[in-house]
């Protein structure tokens, strides 16, 4: 089972990155402003088309992944999605990543390796009680909310793009747990159980904020502050949820080391690959 999580996550991590390759392929191709015209337009490229399957492939196997395996393992897993993004795109947009955008790749890799073998998350709840969800609920979405308070409030634009950054890894952490809940409601008990959970529509929600939070946090600075801060963010909060919501367990006592030094190699990763390669937003945005 845990093993099939893994699968489906990282197959997931490249569809999503695929999916965001070929869309921005298909939108520096067409001429149009905007509105139903640019989506008409976008429509009729095959490169979109395929963008939209990604896109689409990447929540389903998302979803399988969580079926089959903790929170606390399957969502740092997406992290990966940053370098298949450029290794896909890159080429795709007949790009070149430079050698040090390589060794950033290969930072990111062993860093999630170090991590999760270390940490070694397991669990296998897919329901929770209210009496967790509600503290849970309240949390996360009152850091949303700080995070985004503190964007308005700030004329930095790095302290901008890092809060709302990290309010959008906030949300894609809440998403991944409910999402998980859900799925669990509809492999035990069916399609009708799924639709009528609470679940189901907390997950959308949550979903579509994180993706305007992202939009904000790519328009409010640099990428070099909301990317590490997105990366290291869900990955961090999502393993938390694992913990607090899904009774989820991972290694303690010397095991923190190698996890720290897994932690410290993305983020150095994450860095190292939004400041070589100058297109970075095109693809990952």
């Amino acid at each position: 089972m845990l093993v099939l999580a893994v699968l489906f996550a990282v197959l997931g991590a490249a569809s999503n990155a695929a999916g965001t390759a070929f869309q921005r392929k298909a939108a520096s191709s067409v001429s149009s402003g905007g509105g139903w015209r640019l989506l008409r337009e976008l429509a009729r490229k095959p490169a979109w088309l395929l963008g939209i399957a990604g896109v689409t492939g990447a929540a389903l196997f998302q979803a399988l992944a969580l079926a089959n395996g903790p929170l606390a393992l399957v969502q740092p897993v997406f992290v990966l999605e940053l370098p298949f993004a450029l290794l896909i795109g890159v080429p795709l947009l007949h790009r070149r990543l430079p050698r040090e955008g390589w060794w950033a790749v290969a930072a990111v890799v062993v860093g999630l390796v170090a991590v999760l073998g270390a940490a070694a998350p397991s669990g296998a709840r897919t329901d929770a009680s209210m009496a967790r969800w509600i503290p849970v609920l309240a949390g996360c979405l009152g850091a949303m909310a700080l995070a985004v308070v503190a964007s308005r409030a700030s004329r930095s634009r790095l302290v901008r793009a890092t809060a709302l950054g990290g309010a959008a890894a906030v949300g894609n952490a809440l998403t991944a747990a409910l999402l998980k809940s859900a799925t669990g409601t509809l492999a035990d008990e069916g399609l009708t159980a799924f639709l009528t959970t609470w679940q189901t529509y907390g997950f959308a929600l949550t979903g579509i904020a994180a993706v305007l939070l992202l939009e904000n946090a790519l328009q409010a600075g640099p990428l070099a502050a909301s990317q590490p801060a997105l990366t290291i963010g869900d990955a961090s909060v999502s393993l938390l949820l694992g913990v607090v919501v899904y009774e989820e367990s991972v290694r303690g006592g010397w095991w923190v080391v190698p996890e720290l030094v897994g932690v410290a190699l993305i983020a150095w990763g994450v860095r190292e690959l939004t400041r070589a390669v100058p297109h970075l937003r095109d693809l990952t945005g």
